[in-house]
């Protein structure tokens, strides 16, 4: 049995169970190579200042070096009984190098050790994730480029509500993702602040230059306080949210896209390489990857929901509990990073059919409009909105669309109803009239994409 680094004050061993129910090798490995970034910065600082001998300092970053080559390359033999990818690390640096390897701890814990490496490991992947959402965005734009003169209608209720135009549609989840981006980069600034250098919790008892380290790591602040160094994960609940957030949003489009690609709908067409088939049905063409993204953002709220029940009642400062931190953000920073990929490459393949979200848009999806008519006639719109009432359901009696009217029957309902009324009737002109702002008239969609255009940098 491995002899404990931290054994010293034990009289026995520990118990197989402990070590199989504590062991967190399994899953904080992905850890190793931050780590080992930590403890190249730490012992460069400690052989700078003199903590330990600057050849002691220099064999520990060549002996952690070795490792990180042997951890890329596959050949590290990770233990479970040493629990932890710190203590498989320094274990192995030590049985390396020697008595030298066992300097490298001085001047910190497991706790500012441990907090550090994931800290590393999340400005990392919240960094990619910025990036993923950015070529999101610049597939929506796209997109919207090419669908300006489809006009298409909206919903509320999943009823038919206004037509407007579908680069629209695409341009409001562009809104929606560039939040989501922006709440990365804000929870940025509070996961970029260094906790190294706070020991335990009470910080460390030797003179260790806290700005070296932060500089060689690259953090641009570092946490002032070593019990909230060490015992907060306040960061890491907030990248939580902000995943949830985007993955509700990812689930969002994603129930859109299935409902427009059912033979009900069928307003879009997904390409065959992003589909999968049926094992007894040879027609089906189901669209998994929206489903799985739709399915996925469960998940990525129980990561969240797992760590706010982890912190809510620790006691100050670290407790073992906070070992369960990093299984539910490993998992989140997969699910999100394969959702956006994949909402990414649907986007970029989908085909719009045109003639049938055009004819979708008429009918009786332009009674606002028709009501909007009446108001600017001069008509009280609730007096509007009765009018208008009353005409669909006239037509609806008949099962005519709102299309089928004549002028002389608009005419029976007001008699403020003239020639230029049946131009409601026509969606393409009815998107084009609305010029205010938010619009749906072509100059508007015009005016975001060039908005985006300048922002994105395409």
């Amino acid at each position: 049995m491995e002899k404990k680094l931290w054994g010293g004050r034990f009289s026995e061993g520990t118990d197989a169970f402990v070590e199989e129910f504590t062991e967190s090798i399994s899953f904080d490995k992905e850890l190793a190579l931050y780590d080992i970034k930590g403890s190249i910065a730490h012992a460069r600082m400690l052989g700078k200042q003199g903590i330990i001998p600057q050849e002691d300092a220099e064999k520990i970053i060549e002996g952690l070096e070795e490792i990180k080559k042997e951890i890329e390359e596959g050949r590290f033999q990770w233990k479970k009984e040493l629990e932890d990818v710190h203590m498989n690390i320094e274990k192995a640096l030590i049985e390396k190098i020697g008595n030298a390897g066992g300097k490298l701890h001085t001047g910190r814990s497991r706790n500012d050790q441990v907090i550090t490496a994931f800290r590393l490991y999340l400005k990392e992947e919240t960094n990619n994730i910025i990036q993923l959402l950015k070529e999101l965005k610049k597939t929506l734009l796209k997109k919207a480029k090419e669908t300006i003169d489809i006009v298409m209608p909206a919903y509320t209720h999943l009823q038919r509500a206004q037509p407007i135009r579908l680069a629209h549609y695409f341009l409001a989840y562009l809104e929606m993702y560039n939040r989501d981006e922006e709440r990365f980069s804000d929870t940025l600034k509070r996961i970029d602040q260094m906790p190294l250098g706070s020991g335990a919790l009470a910080g460390v008892d030797f003179p260790i230059d806290r700005k070296m380290t932060a500089k060689e790591l690259g953090f641009s602040q570092i946490m002032r306080n070593s019990l909230d160094a060490t015992a907060s994960r306040d960061a890491i609940i907030e990248f939580l949210s902000d995943a949830a957030i985007c993955m509700s949003n990812l689930s969002r489009q994603s129930e859109d896209l299935i409902i427009w690609n059912s033979t009900e709908f069928s307003f879009v067409e997904l390409p065959d390489k992003l589909t999968t088939g049926s094992s007894i049905m040879p027609q089906k063409k189901n669209p998994d990857v929206l489903e799985l993204i739709r399915g996925k953002t469960g998940r990525v709220y129980g990561d969240l929901i797992a760590l706010l029940t982890v912190v809510k009642g620790l006691p100050m400062a670290y407790n073992r509990d906070l070992q369960e931190d990093k299984e539910p953000v490993f998992d989140t920073v997969r699910t999100l990073k394969g959702s956006i990929i994949g909402m990414t490459k649907i986007i970029e393949g989908l085909k719009p059919r045109k003639d049938i979200m055009e004819a979708a848009a008429g009918g009786f999806a332009l009674a606002t409009d028709l009501a909007n008519y009446l108001v600017n006639k001069g008509l009280p719109f609730r007096q509007a909105h009765h009018v208008v009432g009353q005409i669909v359901g006239y037509l609806t009696q008949q099962n005519r669309g709102l299309e089928s009217i004549t002028l002389d029957e608009l005419k029976k309902f007001s008699p403020l109803f003239e020639e230029d009324a049946l131009n409601i009737l026509n969606p393409h002109y009815v998107a084009d009239a609305r010029k205010s702002y938010g619009g749906t008239a072509k100059e508007r969609i015009l005016e975001q994409i060039k908005y985006w255009e300048e922002k994105l940098i395409l």
